[in-house]
């Protein structure tokens, strides 16, 4: 087996081969290895490449395995692992249902040794469905929003701003896991993260590389799951007087304590860490300085963590959110892997958005401080950490403010809602009794949502300010509002969209309003005045779409797949 397989290709093995069962033996597992060794080291190779997308009972990112290997022969799951674009091609009936349920693609994986393929096989032989999996229920809402997204007749041209280094160990896509674009306060200069550990510092429109966090943190590590690695960083927005910015990236589980940890009968998968770094020269194009740890967390999944900190940036000295730290923690999995006891908990911190002052001290470990001013900040010294501000969510992505000072959320949901949420101190968003503005089971199967209760108001949720299915996009990127003064097409808007399709969304500032739905619409694009969609300037079927905004207001395009950026730079609006 290659030294690495990037674990959304792994991912994707699994999908498909849940997916593309042949009609056959009844009896597939009759040839599979039962040894204990072997089913080891496929436990191992799944959890460290496969675990972030599937489990064995709940569909995740991909679809549950239990069971996989008495519907699908052995040996055609290795024919399939070796030409899965083939086999779709052929018009295997179930392969082309489910990758269109799942709207991804896997390549072919011609080197893999026999050996990790049977290991592997072995592992997922081992686990069969349980009894409950195999009641039928009640499969709840089949289109839980059945109008569909209209064209806005917004057309944007793109320009191309850079090409980022290749960081793909096999140099297949995504070739550069470029995921935030952010500046500097004092210069303005444009930064831009990879998950494969990079940050970039943008000079005369080409990336240097400012930071190599692979050389200075030794532990770090950017897989399993497709988000971990170098998540995401901010500069304090006093950076130019005391040379602070902040990043938060991924280790292995058990690398030391964490603060936020669990009970000793939950596996850990990785430690995500929040980590203040202070340079010697705030003007300088390579990083030099000093660094110390904020906090570390634990995380049942690779998926889910700690991908979003940002400041406010409204806020100028002597307000109260001046120089307060805002930090997206996911469920880490948890709810997919049978733990949902530790989201929707105001005495947990998965699921939630936390504010700290990392110029503080007064949080448990002395490293950062609890604001007077959080909503639970008085309970601390309890059972509810008083650095949470919100909590509910599976993943708050990305965090942003309006420029009338709404504080807004992007969600990456479930099987079925992706959504926007204006976000309040102390609220609770619904995860995981809640995906978007329906009921899901958390104890049953939590891809099926339903309409809300008669009585929903007594649980007291609050609910997205807008909202799409997956029949428009399966996993929500975004979000920014438009803030420049050289394209006025774009004023007032705020734009998201579909992280896999790249499929691109606004909804009116004006609209976003707690209690109601904004009208999403979609926009388009052209790349040197050529009409084209991301997934054609990608040449890939998942573009892994980010947006990045400037000092100037001006708004920017991450394409992973090719890791391109593109600005935004002319509109026209043309007839609807």
């Amino acid at each position: 087996m290659p030294k690495r397989l990037l674990p959304i290709h792994t991912a994707m093995i699994l999908l498909l081969l849940f997916c593309s069962c042949h009609p056959g033996s009844s009896s597939h597992a009759d040839a599979i290895p039962s040894d204990s060794t072997v089913i080891a080291s496929g436990k191992t190779l799944f959890n460290q490449y496969c675990a972030s997308c599937h489990n064995m009972q709940q569909n995740g990112i991909g679809p549950k395995l239990a069971g996989i290997t008495t519907e699908v022969p052995a040996e055609w799951l290795r024919h399939f692992i070796l030409s899965p674009e083939q086999t779709i091609a052929s018009g295997d009936e179930r392969a082309t249902r489910l990758f269109k349920e799942y709207k991804t693609m896997m390549p072919s994986f011609a080197t893999l040794k026999d050996n990790d393929v049977n290991a592997l096989i072995a592992f997922l032989n081992a686990h069969q469905p349980s009894a409950n999996s195999r009641k039928e229920t009640n499969k709840g809402l089949a289109d839980p929003i059945p109008e569909r997204i209209k064209f806005s007749g917004l057309v944007v041209n793109l320009t191309a701003v850079t090409s980022f280094p290749v960081t793909a160990d096999d140099g297949k896509k995504p070739l550069a896991r470029i995921t935030k674009l952010d500046f500097q306060p004092n210069t303005g200069d444009l930064f831009v993260d990879d998950l494969n550990g990079k940050l970039y510092k943008i000079k005369n429109g080409q990336p240097v590389l400012y930071m190599d966090i692979i050389k200075l943190k030794p532990r770090f590590i950017h897989q399993p799951g497709l988000a971990t690695g170098l998540g995401s960083f901010a500069f304090h927005p006093n950076f130019a007087a005391n040379g602070l910015f902040y990043t938060t990236h991924t280790e292995p589980p058990y690398t030391a304590k964490a603060i936020f940890g669990f009970d000793d009968s939950i596996k850990a998968t990785v430690q995500w860490v929040l980590t203040e770094w202070k340079v010697s020269n705030t003007t300088t194009d390579h990083f030099a300085g000093t660094s110390r740890e904020l906090f570390r967390a634990d995380m049942v999944g690779g998926i889910h963590g700690v991908q979003e900190i940002t400041f406010n940036p409204l806020a100028k000295p002597g307000d109260e959110d001046y120089g307060l730290l805002y930090i997206g923690v996911g469920d880490g999995g948890s709810v997919e892997n049978g733990y949902s006891f530790l989201a929707q908990s105001k005495e947990k911190i998965w699921g939630t958005i936390l504010r700290i002052d990392p110029l503080g001290r007064n949080s448990a470990n002395g490293q950062y401080g609890i604001p007077a001013h959080n909503p639970f900040a008085r309970e601390h010294t309890g059972k509810i950490p008083g650095e949470i501000y919100a909590f509910g969510f599976r993943n708050p992505h990305r965090i942003s403010w309006t420029r009338d000072g709404k504080m807004l959320a992007c969600n990456i949901g479930q099987h079925h809602i992706e959504s926007v949420n204006l976000v309040r101190p102390g609220n609770n968003y619904g995860w995981p009794t809640r995906e978007g503005s329906f009921v899901i089971d958390p104890h049953g199967d939590i891809n099926n949502v339903y309409p809300l209760p008669a009585n929903d108001s007594v649980y007291k949720i609050t609910y997205p300010v807008a909202e799409f299915d997956h029949d428009e996009g399966v996993a929500i990127s975004g979000g920014l509002e438009y803030w420049g003064d050289a394209i006025p097409q774009l004023k007032g808007k705020y734009f998201f969209g579909d992280i896999p399709s790249g499929r691109l969304y606004y909804i009116n500032v004006s609209d976003i309003e707690q209690g109601k739905q904004a009208m999403i619409r979609e926009w388009s694009i052209t790349i040197g005045s050529a009409s084209a969609t991301l997934a054609q300037a990608c040449e890939s079927s998942r573009v892994d779409l980010h947006f990045g905004r400037d000092a100037q207001g001006e708004l920017y395009i991450l394409t992973k797949a090719d890791g391109k950026l593109y600005k935004l730079t002319s509109a026209e609006q043309t007839q609807e």
